[in-house]
């Protein structure tokens, strides 16, 4: 169950970005360091460093510091609630359309015309 709607906020703005989504795969191979998380991209180091924050305000991200390196590593648990969230949602809305989709087969039989016997000539 989602912690709350401001986590999930978080969370689906995370992951809204391109370049967000390439820092947690890049992550997703292990901790790195701010600079090496940086260096594929064609954006200043100031700019990777405001998607990182965003991603450790989502909680996606853990940073530690070591000395004067800041390493990082992912925490997947916002992923899996909002997930959790999704599949909710998946379940909710399936049933609701099915729960249409008999109703509207249901007026359609009632529309129908009824079949006469024939009587025998």
């Amino acid at each position: 169950m989602i912690a709350s709607t401001a986590h999930l906020d978080d969370t689906l703005i995370a992951l809204a970005d391109p370049t967000r989504r390439a820092i947690l795969e890049q992550l997703s191979h292990g901790e790195a360091r701010v600079t090496e998380l940086a260096a594929p991209f064609a954006i200043s180091l100031n700019s990777v460093s405001k998607h990182i924050r965003l991603l450790e305000r989502a909680r996606l991200v853990k940073r530690r510091v070591r000395g004067r390196e800041h390493i990082l590593s992912l925490d997947a648990r916002p992923l899996d609630e909002a997930a959790a969230w999704l599949d909710e949602q998946r379940a909710l809305w399936s049933h609701r359309l099915r729960l249409l989709d008999a109703l509207l087969e249901a007026e359609d039989q009632r529309k129908k015309p009824k079949r006469r016997k024939r009587s025998p000539p």
